[in-house]
């Protein structure tokens, strides 16, 4: 009933001397004012979790936090990167991170090249007259792979070694 009146008595006096009159705060005047209605229009931590989770599903992962507060606040939403950081870490949403691309040819080195003596003839006359290799190192979970691919036409083999582990012969299927 003391809010109401000190609501009415609006124009007249100021908000500091109506509520000195009735002997209440102004925050208990605002509170009164507020009733019934949500302090904030954000979102709660499990509405703003789901919307984070779509997203991350939506764009396959590959959003941290930074972007993913950009991305929500793009679409609207009001998000704190604390939070979306808490929330993230929370329940294990990680953004994919992209490998950077390493050179690892040197093409301008002033070493002699081999002269190319097949030219493209793949086609031999007769078996073990052509032969053709490479390799080539892979990063994996476990370390650097190295593969070694020999072709002998009209069959080829693979070759495969590692640091961590012994070399492999595999014959290829012809």
């Amino acid at each position: 009933m003391k809010y109401a009146w000190i609501d009415a008595q609006h124009p007249p006096f100021a908000l500091t001397e109506r509520c000195s009159v009735l002997v209440v705060s102004l925050s208990g005047d605002r509170s009164w004012k507020h009733s019934g209605k949500p302090d904030r229009n954000g979102l709660t931590d499990s509405q703003m979790l789901t919307l984070i989770q779509s997203i991350h599903a939506e764009l396959k992962g590959a959003y941290g936090s930074p972007r993913m507060v950009r991305e929500l606040r793009a679409r609207g939403f009001p998000a704190s990167k604390a939070r979306v950081e808490r929330l993230m870490r929370e329940h294990g949403l990680r953004g994919r991170h992209q490998r950077r691309y390493t050179v690892t040819t040197d093409s301008t080195h002033a070493l002699p090249v081999a002269e190319n003596r097949l030219n493209r003839a793949f086609n031999p006359s007769a078996p073990h007259q052509v032969w053709s290799a490479d390799i080539t190192d892979l990063w994996t979970d476990d370390g650097w792979l190295y593969l070694a691919i020999v072709l002998r036409f009209p069959r080829f083999f693979v070759f495969q070694g590692s640091v961590l582990m012994r070399p492999v012969f595999l014959p290829a299927a012809c």
